[in-house]
């Protein structure tokens, strides 16, 4: 015990490190236990989408959605997700995978669907960012 403490008074940078460090895993994973959504791979949204009447919803600004997107998605931008819940209310006992471009936008509106009662709520790590990287099908707008 005494060598412990005489290394962390020797390296008190990477014993202060190691504080912080462990301190934002428990962090992480205390939030993470409190989510009343799930994270999923692209691969396995498919999966629910073959299997499921799942909903796809991506959260993305409407020029970054016309660029591609999953079939039959529903693209509501982050910012008006809380004022569009009406329009998504008929969805509500749905499973619903939540979609943006690299996986951050869709953790915000994700929070905001399991706060107003939606109980089946998946986000998908790494947004169309990952979808496109596992070369699964897009449907890309076209402009006349």
């Amino acid at each position: 015990m005494d060598q412990y403490i005489e290394f962390a008074t020797n390296h008190y940078l990477l014993a202060f490190s190691l504080v912080c460090v462990i301190f934002l895993l428990i962090q992480d994973l205390l939030a993470n236990s409190f989510n009343k959504y799930e994270s999923i791979s692209p691969l396995i949204a498919v999966t629910k989408m073959n299997s499921d009447d799942v909903v796809v919803l991506d959260v993305r600004e409407t020029n970054e959605f016309a660029k591609s997107h999953i079939e039959n998605a529903i693209n509501i931008p982050l910012g008006k997700v809380e004022e569009q819940l009406g329009s998504l209310e008929k969805h509500k006992n749905h499973p619903m995978i939540v979609t943006c471009q690299t996986g951050a936008r869709s953790v915000a509106a994700c929070k905001t669907l399991t706060k107003a009662g939606f109980e089946h709520v998946f986000n998908m790590t790494g947004g169309m960012q990952s979808w496109e990287d596992n070369k699964l099908p897009i449907k890309v707008s076209s402009k006349h």
